[in-house]
């Protein structure tokens, strides 16, 4: 079975727009987290969905649900304090509720403000996945990466060529996902940017999935201007052709 863990539990304090969580932002009356929640349900491999939501939000999410007639969402949870715990209350949900072993049971890990992840990129971490035990969506670095030093000095220039950059879904078999996630929590040491950190610091060789330079996070208004630009654009190939 291969489950997606969308975790839409930021606040969106970056976007600069009020209350309302950075997810729920809409485009052509429609929410981000809803465009993201699309591309896992037309997908034939997935077996069902799990959201992760920010406190206080399940249920005006359930009505957009509803609303675009998404059928695979089997849960809406509240996350946690950070990303990662957010993560492992959807992965927890699963073990607990949704399958009996671990082993024959995959789980894809995405940003629910990622919504121009595309169907290749979803198949590509579910087949290798099932190879590997592990799949992370990569893209090329782009521009020069430099590691700077505690007096704001550069201290190393890597080389682009040499630097992949780790997005979403990053996807792990459950069973293997879930003792790191207990490891880790019982070390006290959940302050992981992301799972693909935690799981290579507790051993877990990564295999990694080229993806698409487009499947960028929205979290700031000029992202959410570039999604807007990608999807009109979209949109006019569609009507005029091309």
């Amino acid at each position: 079975m291969n489950y997606a863990i969308v975790f839409a539990g930021g606040v969106g304090r970056r976007m600069n727009n009020g209350a309302l969580p950075k997810q729920f932002l809409e485009l052509n009356n429609k929410p981000i987290i809803i465009y993201t929640l699309e591309q896992f349900e037309m997908n034939n491999n997935v077996d069902g969905i799990i959201v992760v939501c920010v406190s206080g939000w399940k249920e005006y999410l359930r009505k957009k649900i509803d609303l675009f007639g998404l059928k695979k969402v089997k849960k809406i949870l509240t996350g946690g304090s950070s990303a990662l715990e957010s993560q492992f209350v959807g992965v927890r949900y699963i073990k607990e509720n949704l399958v009996v072993n671990g082993k024959d049971t995959y789980v894809l890990l995405h940003d629910g403000v990622r919504p121009l992840v595309d169907q290749e990129t979803i198949n590509s971490n579910i087949k290798d996945v099932k190879i590997y035990g592990s799949a992370i969506t990569v893209v090329p670095a782009i521009e020069t990466i430099a590691i700077s030093s505690t007096n704001s000095k550069i201290s190393k220039l890597l080389n682009r060529d040499d630097c992949l950059m780790a997005r979403a879904p990053q996807s792990y078999r459950l069973d293997k996902l879930w003792r790191t996630y207990l490891e880790a929590k019982n070390d006290e040491n959940l302050s992981f940017i992301d799972s693909a950190t935690m799981m290579q610091t507790y051993g877990c060789e990564l295999h990694t999935v080229l993806g698409k330079t487009n499947n960028i996070k929205v979290t700031t208004p000029v992202d959410f201007y570039i999604f807007k630009a990608i999807m009109d654009a979209r949109m006019n190939e569609q009507v005029f052709g091309g």
